[in-house]
Formats: C-alpha cells, structure tokens, sequence
C-alpha cells in the first residue's frame, strides 16, 4: 500500500471513529407529545411539558445528546423493542406485565388516577352499576387494564390521544373517563373545556394493573435502565428536579 493510501485509509478510520462516538452519544427518548402537561406539541412543532423536561434534564445529567423521538403511544414500546429509540420518557408505568417485556428506571413520579364525569352524577362503580355506561381510555394504557378488569359490563371506549378521550367527554358521547389526576387536572378539569366536570369517586387502588409509579422503560439487558436511575436519584438531589417539577405542578409529584 502506498503512502497516500495508508494515510487515505487512517483518515477515513477515523471519520467512522468520530461518527461512531457521535452515534453513542446520543440517546434516543420516545415521547408522545398529546399528554399535557406531561407532553404535548405546540402550533410550531415544539415539544413540551415535564416528561420532555425530564427527558432533556437526564441527557444532560448523563452527558449525552437528546434525540426525541415521537410515537403514538400504543405503538410505545413495539417501537422501543424494535429499535426506534432507546427509551421512553412518557408517563408510562411500571407494570408486572410491562416487565416482561422491557426493564424500567426506579420511577420518575408518582400520582394516582380517578374517573371524571358530569358534576352531579351517580353511577354506582360496581361491575352491574356500570353495565352499558361509556368509558373512555388511552388505548394500551393501565388505565385499560383496570377498566377491563373492574367493569367488564361498561362500554369501554378505546382512544389513541388524551385530547380525544376528553373532546369525547366534553361533548357526551362518554359518561365516565379514567385518567391521571394531575393530566385530568391540567389537561381537562383546569380548562374552559372542563366546565361542569369534576372527579368521580375516590383515588383508584389497583397495583396489579396500575404499578407502582411511572418509570423510564429500555430495553431487556440494557445497562441504561441503572444510569437512568442514578441520574433521576442525582437531579433530585441537585434541585434540578424540583425546578421542572414546579414549573408545572403545584405539589412534589415524586410521591412516596
């Protein structure tokens, strides 16, 4: 080989070397972007809300790049799975089923759900109280694990964004919605659309189906789930955690 050669085939060893280091630097988060105030999009395009912060804030806590990556949220975690990222920042919960599939961070926060419909209503929350009344959930959601499993009589309606359980609800064409209390609050019962509503009964309790809090899923075996951890244990202690949480809440929304 020629000198020009050799030096020829360093330079380009090293132009893959760099792209390489640039390609490993950078994570890949899934997000969804129509769960306020957790996520949502703005007119421009701009991604928003405490899970995109969340997001960002762990990238920089690891040093590494963010790349968000929007997907629909049924599509979650067969696109985790297939490749399309490398985690997921969007409110998803840590499940026994999910764990199956994926492994997660600790949890990023914790709030509980409850249903919501018309001020003033009186459905009895038993499996015959609910025979025909309609439900709206996210699609693939706990919440539709719950649902499936307390009131298999109900009309369950299956939903691909928040905004259209709610534009559903708003206009009548549900009775009973299931949600996060905080998302319910900001997304729905705080706005001109959720005039006449309020929360309908107590928080749920449901561990099987609902977990035990929201984490950061990955994928099985990836050593990514522990920095995650130790990231979300570092921004806590730093303060940079509470600096997103009450740029949207009014409480600590880590929980116990």
């Amino acid at each position: 080989m020629t000198l020009k050669n050799t030096l020829l085939a360093t330079a380009v060893g090293t132009v893959a070397l760099v792209a390489g280091m640039a390609t490993a630097d950078t994570l890949r988060i899934g997000v969804e972007g129509a769960y306020p105030p957790f996520s949502q999009k703005g007119a421009d395009g701009t991604l928003s809300g405490f899970d995109i912060d969340m997001a960002m804030a762990l990238c920089a806590e690891l040093e590494r790049e963010c790349e968000l990556v929007e997907q629909e949220w049924d599509g979650m975690i067969p696109a985790l799975i297939a490749g399309k990222y490398d985690a997921i920042v969007a409110s998803l919960s840590i499940t026994e089923d999910r764990k199956k599939r994926v492994d997660f961070s600790e949890k990023y926060y914790f709030t509980p759900s409850r249903f919501i419909a018309k001020e003033g209503a009186t459905f009895e929350m038993t499996e015959d109280g609910t025979e025909g009344v309609k439900i709206g959930v996210l699609r693939g959601t706990t919440l539709q694990c719950h649902v499936e499993k307390a009131f298999p009589k109900a009309d369950l309606l299956l939903y691909n964004t928040q905004e259209d359980v709610f534009a559903d609800l708003a206009t009548g064409r549900l009775d009973l919605q299931l949600n996060n209390t905080l998302g319910a609050l900001d997304g729905f019962l705080n706005t001109p659309q959720g005039d006449g509503f309020a929360f309908y009964g107590e928080d749920v309790d449901d561990p099987e189906c609902l977990g035990e809090g929201t984490g950061i899923a990955v994928r099985k075996g990836d050593p990514l789930a522990g920095e995650l951890s130790e990231a979300i244990a570092a921004i806590r202690a730093d303060g940079t955690y509470a600096t997103i949480n009450d740029k949207y809440f009014d409480v600590d929304i880590y929980g116990k």
